[in-house]
């Protein structure tokens, strides 16, 4: 569903366009009705158009939130969820407390990834993309197997 990186700006009221070959899907797939919550392992966020994301509601809430790992990542992550509306304009308002924990300021990055988007600082976006093609992690085995 959505591929590709998009440099996008983020305005003065904590606003940011939603770029146009996005929009109609969004309206058709879900009424421009999205969710944003932060991602527990990069200081980005993590953007669901709602049908998507209230499957992974009822996923992580049906783990058994006694084990204390699992509480923390219900806690992180359905705690920051954030219900937003496109606009007429395409446009989303990201809420502050999500505009704080990723350092999203005037330049974003949105990258599609398949059935969600993430957001990123441009800053952050560029240092996540330096240690990517530098080369310095193992490729988990399950990518492995995979011919690009």
């Amino acid at each position: 569903m959505f591929r590709g990186i998009n440099e996008i700006n983020l305005d003065a009221k904590g606003r940011m366009a939603i770029p146009a070959r996005y929009r109609d899907l969004l309206s058709d797939h879900c009424a421009g009705q999205l969710v944003a919550t932060i991602d527990i392992q990069d200081t980005c966020l993590r953007i669901y158009p709602l049908p998507v994301w209230q499957e992974l509601e009822s996923e992580l809430e049906a783990l058994p939130s006694t084990k204390p790992g699992i509480r923390r990542i219900q806690r992180l992550v359905l705690g920051y969820a954030s219900d937003m509306e496109m606009d007429s304009s395409g446009r989303i308002l990201l809420p502050q407390t999500l505009r704080k924990y990723a350092g999203l300021e005037k330049k974003l990055v949105l990258v599609g990834q398949g059935k969600k988007l993430e957001l990123w600082s441009e800053e952050q976006w560029n240092s996540c993309l330096d240690e990517a093609v530098s080369g310095n992690f193992e490729l988990p085995e399950e990518i492995a197997s995979i011919s690009f």
